[in-house]
C-alpha cells in the first residue's frame, strides 16, 4: 500500500513538473514570437514618422517574416545538435540588440534591417515547440505541443494589442524597447526553472541543414502539412497585415490602439489550441484539418462583407484564428511523429513553409490594399486557404507518409 501510495504521489510529482515545464516553454514562445508582429498595428506610425518612405512601410512586416523563415532554416536544426536551452538564452541575448537598434531607427531602412534581425532571432519559438514533443509521453504529445502553440499562438495575437496600446501612447519606439525588458526578465526565469534539453543528433552543421532536404523527400506527409500550413498562415498575415490601414481610413478613423485591441478578440481563438491538440490526439489531425481550411474560407467571406462593420469583423476574426490555430496544431501533432530524433529539423521545413507563406500574404496584401481594397484582400485570402484545401484534399491520406 506504501509503495503503490509512492509510486502514486511520485507520479503527481512528475506531472506537475512537466506541466510547469510546459507553461514556461508556452511563455517563452509567446514573448519571443510577438516580436514579429509588434509592427503590424504600427504600419501607420511608421508612416508618419518616414514621410518620404511612406509607400515602403509594408516592407517591416513582410521582411520581419521572411527573416523568420530565414531564421528557421539557420538556427532552429541546431535543437537537434545542442542543449535548447543554451539556443535560447544566446538568441534573446542577440535580439534585445536588434531591438534596440530598432528603437533608434533613423530611418525606414535601419528600421527594415533590424526587423530582418527581429525575424532571424524570433526563432526561439520554435526551439520551444520540439522541447515540448521531447518532454511529453507519446499519448500527451497532442496536448503538450498545443499547450506551447497555445503561448505562441496568444504572443501572436496580443503582441498586436499590446504594440497598438504602447504605440498609442507612448510611440511606436517605446514598443521595441518595453520588448528589451521582457526578454531579460524572461531570461532570468530561464536561467532558473528550464532544464537543459538532450541532444539528438552528433551531425556537423552543414549536414544537419542537408539532412532536412533528406526528410522533405522522404515524407509525404511532411510536405503536404507544410503547403497546407504555409497556405493558411498566407491568408491569416494578408488580414493582419491590411487591417490597421483599414481601420484607419474611412469610416473607422481608428488609431494602431483600436487595431491592436483585435488581438483581444482573436485570443479567444488561441484558447482552442490545446482542445485542437486533444481532438488531434483522440480522432487523428486530417479531419481536423479539413473543418479547419472550412472555417478560413468562412471567415474571408465574412470578411469581404465587412469592410465598414466592427461586429463583422470581429466574428471573422474569430472564426479566423480558430481555423488556423486548429490547422497549425494538428499539422505539428502529424509531423512529429515521423522521425523523433528529428523534430527540430522537421519543425523547420514546417515552419520555413510556415513563414515563408506568412510573408508572401504580407506581401499580397501590399499590393492587392491598394490596387482593390478590401474586397480584394479578402478575395486573396480565400484564393490561399482554396491552396491549402486542394493541396489537403488532392490525395488520399496514407499511414507514415
Amino acid at each position: 500500500m506504501s509503495s503503490s501510495n509512492a509510486s502514486t504521489s511520485t507520479s503527481a510529482s512528475s506531472t506537475r513538473s512537466l506541466r510547469g515545464v510546459l507553461l514556461l516553454l508556452a511563455t517563452i514562445a509567446g514573448i519571443s514570437v510577438a516580436n514579429i508582429y509588434f509592427n503590424q498595428p504600427l504600419l501607420d506610425n511608421f508612416r508618419q514618422s518616414f514621410p518620404g518612405s511612406a509607400s515602403w512601410v509594408g516592407a517591416v512586416p513582410a521582411v520581419t517574416q521572411l527573416g523568420y523563415a530565414a531564421g528557421m532554416l539557420l538556427l532552429a536544426p541546431l535543437g537537434d545538435r545542442f542543449d535548447r536551452r543554451l539556443l535560447i538564452l544566446l538568441q534573446i541575448a542577440g535580439m534585445c540588440v536588434a531591438l534596440v537598434v530598432a528603437a533608434s531607427a533613423p530611418t525606414l531602412t535601419v528600421l527594415i534591417v533590424a526587423s530582418l534581425a527581429i525575424g532571424v532571432l524570433a526563432t526561439i519559438a520554435q526551439q520551444a515547440v520540439p522541447f515540448a514533443a521531447e518532454l511529453a509521453p507519446p499519448s500527451e504529445r497532442g496536448h503538450a505541443v498545443g499547450t506551447v502553440m497555445s503561448g505562441l499562438l496568444l504572443g501572436i495575437l496580443l503582441a498586436r494589442t499590446a504594440a497598438g496600446i504602447v504605440g498609442e501612447y507612448f510611440g511606436w519606439r517605446a514598443v521595441f524597447g518595453a520588448s528589451v525588458v521582457a526578454l531579460l526578465a524572461l531570461a532570468l526565469v530561464i536561467i532558473l526553472r528550464l532544464p537543459k534539453s538532450q541532444p539528438t543528433s552528433a551531425l556537423p552543421y552543414g549536414k544537419l541543414l542537408v539532412s532536412m532536404w533528406h526528410l522533405v523527400t522522404e515524407h509525404r506527409a511532411l510536405r503536404e502539412a507544410s503547403l497546407t500550413g504555409a497556405s493558411l498562415f498566407a491568408a491569416f498575415s494578408i488580414f493582419w497585415s491590411v487591417l490597421a490601414l483599414l481601420l484607419a481610413g474611412p469610416p473607422f478613423h481608428l488609431g494602431p490602439q483600436a487595431a491592436g485591441l483585435f488581438g483581444i478578440v482573436g485570443a479567444a481563438g488561441a484558447m482552442a489550441a490545446p482542445l485542437a491538440g486533444k481532438f488531434a490526439d483522440r480522432r487523428g489531425p486530417r479531419a481536423i484539418i479539413t473543418v479547419a481550411l472550412v472555417l478560413v474560407v468562412i471567415a474571408f467571406v465574412i470578411f469581404g462583407a465587412s469592410a465598414k462593420s466592427i461586429a463583422g469583423l470581429v466574428v471573422g476574426v474569430i472564426i479566423l484564428d480558430i481555423g488556423v490555430q486548429a490547422a497549425q496544431i494538428s499539422n505539428q501533432s502529424r509531423i512529429y511523429a515521423l522521425k523523433p530524433d528529428a523534430r527540430s529539423r522537421v519543425n523547420t521545413v514546417y515552419m520555413v513553409a510556415y513563414f515563408i507563406g506568412g510573408a508572401l500574404g504580407s506581401g499580397v496584401g501590399a499590393i492587392v490594399w491598394p490596387a482593390f481594397g478590401w474586397i480584394g484582400v479578402s478575395i486573396a485570402g480565400i484564393g490561399f486557404a482554396g491552396l491549402g484545401a486542394w493541396n489537403h484534399l488532392r490525395l488520399p491520406a496514407r499511414a507514415g507518409n
